[in-house]
């Protein structure tokens, strides 16, 4: 568990939560979810003590369940929001295709007016990551920079929120990289594509991943219904701090949309680069075809000529000539000549695109 009391110039960090909320400020309480499960009594009796009030079971639940899409909830006294992450699980960095390796883990968040409840898979980078962040927003450098530290918990939740998103941009290039290679390859006319249970588990993937960025843009869209709907601020600080919750809660929305469009884009790209290589090897296996064609209409009359001197009749033109043989090879390679030259005119040999 990390625990950091935060207010509007320092971040101070332990491993145990407060006996009281701070004077100003907020708390942000992190821990995974399996230390979660093992001390849900603990925090909830922490939970009671600093905001007076503690999670109802179905939440804790939601909490604890790794499988649960992303979605938002809320009561009269704090606001739920489970949000899938995408993420490349190293775990797994072994796969030989990177959508094997994508882990889309659900971090949960308990939003109270002065404190934060996160809780994370037991592998999450993201937690630590934004945690070294905060600790460095806290510097007198980073402040003199014009850096501003989280003004709420609300603040703080949709800062994450934007950090997991913003983390499919690093997984994004190695899936584009990916397809692009089975693009080449399913395109390629000199090789035979035989990686087809990859390319159907990428589809699959690339579907499960537009199901969950759905079920992200779901979750906070209805975070911002809710948002519009809380009671006006009072005082021109408020008013700031609300619109910047706005602004980070678009902001992330927007995010969510980018990756959704892409998700489709790729999703699109495998399609057409399937059906591009069933026309093209529809296309080379007509184009044999028609080659095969045209040499049977070539060689047809050549083997007319050697069926009728072949016949067993006792007279039969040029056949006790000396020069018989020479003259049938001679009008045969006529005939042969002038229907390929006749079937190159047309087109029916050779590249058509020439």
């Amino acid at each position: 568990m990390r625990v950091f009391i935060i207010n509007h110039s320092q971040v101070s960090e332990s491993a145990e939560m407060p006996a009281q909320l701070p004077a100003s400020g907020f708390v942000w309480v992190s821990c995974a979810r399996q230390e979660f499960a093992q001390r849900q009594a603990e925090v909830q009796h922490q939970l009671q003590s600093l905001c007076g009030l503690s999670l109802v079971d179905l939440h804790i639940s939601d909490l604890l369940n790794a499988q649960l899409p992303s979605h938002y909830d809320f009561t009269s006294q704090y606001d739920l929001l489970v949000f899938r992450r995408l993420a490349t699980s190293a775990s797994k960095s072994g796969a030989s295709a990177v959508l094997e390796r994508i882990d889309t883990s659900p971090v949960g968040f308990a939003l109270f007016d002065r404190l934060l409840l996160s809780v994370h898979p037991d592998d999450c980078g993201v937690r630590d990551a934004f945690a070294t962040k905060l600790l460095a927003m806290a510097s007198s450098e980073s402040r003199a920079n014009g850096v501003r530290l989280p003004a709420s918990p609300a603040d703080l939740m949709l800062r994450v929120v934007n950090t997991i998103v913003d983390g499919y941009l690093d997984l994004r290039r190695e899936l584009s990289a990916q397809l692009e290679h089975w693009q080449s390859q399913l395109l390629n006319p000199y090789s035979r594509f035989s990686n087809w249970g990859a390319l159907l588990q990428a589809r699959q993937g690339l579907h499960q991943l537009d199901e969950v960025c759905e079920d992200q843009r779901a979750a906070v869209q209805d975070w911002i219904e809710t948002l519009k709907s809380w009671p006006d601020p009072q005082g021109n600080a408020e008013q700031r701090d609300r619109d910047l919750l706005h602004v980070r809660s678009r902001d992330v929305l927007e995010h969510i949309e980018r990756v959704v469009h892409h998700v489709r884009r790729l999703e699109q790209s495998v399609e057409t680069a399937v059906q591009m290589h069933y026309n093209a090897q529809s296309n080379r296996t007509n184009d044999i075809m028609r080659t095969l064609t045209v040499l049977t209409a070539i060689f047809m009359p050549l083997n007319l000529i050697a069926a009728i001197f072949g016949m067993n009749f006792e007279v039969i033109p040029l056949v006790h000539n000396a020069k018989g043989f020479w003259w049938a090879m001679v009008a045969m390679g006529l005939i042969a000549g002038a229907l390929g030259v006749l079937f190159w005119r047309k087109r029916y040999l050779g590249n058509k695109d020439v």
